[in-house]
């Protein structure tokens, strides 16, 4: 099954007014072509299956914003990537860890779940300042820090120029910095210290998004 521009345009705007015989029809034109690509890095059907639906859910949840995305091609090209790797880093038996002192990123091999329960408090807190943030920085920032799009990848789904994306992800930062930033306790965040360790490899998906997030901010 294939679309052109226009009639996956005319197939967006109808999504956008949750339309779901809509949805159904993006659903069949993009999924087998996005399973191939998911399954040509997690070498699994059941899981490229499973990663290709969640891209799909999300656009769905996602559907009041899909009228702003300019290339639904790329978009979900990149997403479906972006969550394979994720699944890849989450299913992977080490951690990542930032040294405090040195600033170094170690691998390590340990579970922590006073660790893992902290990291996530301050993923929840992160997740709920990005959700007051303004429109379009709320957006640029879901789709480079949490999507994983390059500043040019989303000044084509958005049709704004990368200094644009660049703009609104400073200013996202910035807000996310005085935001956050206030209720960090060093101590508590600042990253592993002897044999403890941020959250366990099965949830690096939450961890990994959150420290570089916050290498970025500090």
């Amino acid at each position: 099954m294939k679309a052109n521009a226009s009639q996956i345009r005319q197939l967006q705007e109808q999504v956008g007014r949750n339309d779901q015989g809509a949805f159904s029809t993006l659903y069949r034109l993009f999924f087998m072509r996005l399973f191939n690509f998911a399954k040509s890095y997690v070498h699994n059907r059941e899981v490229a299956e499973e990663l290709v639906n969640d891209v799909m859910v999300g656009l769905w949840n996602r559907r009041s914003e899909i009228s702003g995305i300019q290339n639904l091609e790329t978009y979900l090209f990149v997403a479906a990537r972006n969550r394979s790797l994720n699944h890849l880093s989450q299913h992977s038996p080490f951690q990542v860890t930032l040294e405090p002192e040195s600033g170094e990123i170690e691998i390590v091999h340990t579970d922590d779940p006073e660790r893992l329960l902290e990291w996530r408090e301050l993923y929840e807190l992160l997740a709920q300042a990005v959700e007051e943030l303004p429109d379009q920085c709320r957006t640029v920032f879901k789709l480079v820090k949490e999507e994983g799009f390059s500043y040019k990848q989303v000044a084509e789904i958005l049709d704004i120029s990368p200094r644009t994306v660049e703009t609104q992800l400073y200013r996202a930062m910035k807000k996310l910095h005085q935001t956050v930033g206030s209720h960090l306790d060093p101590e508590k965040f600042s990253g592993p210290k002897s044999n403890s360790a941020p959250p366990s490899a099965t949830d690096l998906g939450v961890f990994v998004p959150v420290l570089f997030i916050f290498l970025d901010l500090f």
